[in-house]
């Protein structure tokens, strides 16, 4: 049996919009909507740089990065648990550490020097690992690669996060904040 020529010009234009249907749902609108960043203090993670000052004793006092493990290495006291604490609770950690025979009444303060990068994938004009600045939204680190590209969608993009412990793609808009460690993709427009 041959199709005709209408029959054919049918055919085509079913199988365009399944392409159509099946290309718009496989985007980043079929993820999941980011939820809402706990609020409270920032908790340390890999990739983190802490500034550590124990007061009157200089041999300390020095930069720390978190490792991939998620501890710092202190003179003196060895591997400390950094990851998922905040900065107060870390030094806190220290102190105890310190007075188990070490010093008697040790004065420790931390800072963050550096946060964990985040990273841009896509529709950018330079695609890439950028060091993060607190309060940044997708659009400041979207203009810190360079800004979007002629292609790109402008409206919705991905963010890759750990949520609970788990790593997962959402949704998210370009107003969305940012956080160290997340990457964003920059999905290509379809028209």
């Amino acid at each position: 049996m041959q199709i005709g020529g209408s029959a054919a010009a049918r055919v085509l234009a079913a199988a365009a919009l399944s392409f159509f249907v099946v290309a718009c749902s496989a985007g980043p609108g079929s993820l999941p909507v980011l939820p809402q960043a706990e609020e409270g203090p920032y908790r340390l993670g890999a990739g983190d740089r802490v500034r550590l000052v124990v007061f009157g004793q200089e041999e300390l006092t020095g930069e720390y990065l978190v490792s991939d493990s998620g501890y710092i290495t202190v003179p003196l006291i060895g591997a400390v648990h950094a990851e998922d604490m905040t900065v107060r609770e870390m030094e806190e950690q220290i102190s105890t550490e310190l007075r188990k025979g070490i010093l008697v009444d040790p004065n420790t303060t931390a800072e963050i020097v550096t946060y964990r990068p985040f990273y841009i994938l896509g529709e950018t004009k330079s695609p890439g690992q950028y060091a993060y600045v607190p309060r940044m939204t997708v659009l400041t680190a979207v203009s810190i690669s360079g800004g979007f590209t002629f292609r790109a969608d402008r409206d919705v993009v991905s963010i890759t996060r750990t949520v609970d412990g788990d790593l997962a793609e959402f949704s998210a808009d370009p107003l969305t904040y940012v956080q160290p460690g997340d990457v964003i993709t920059v999905y290509e427009r379809l028209f």
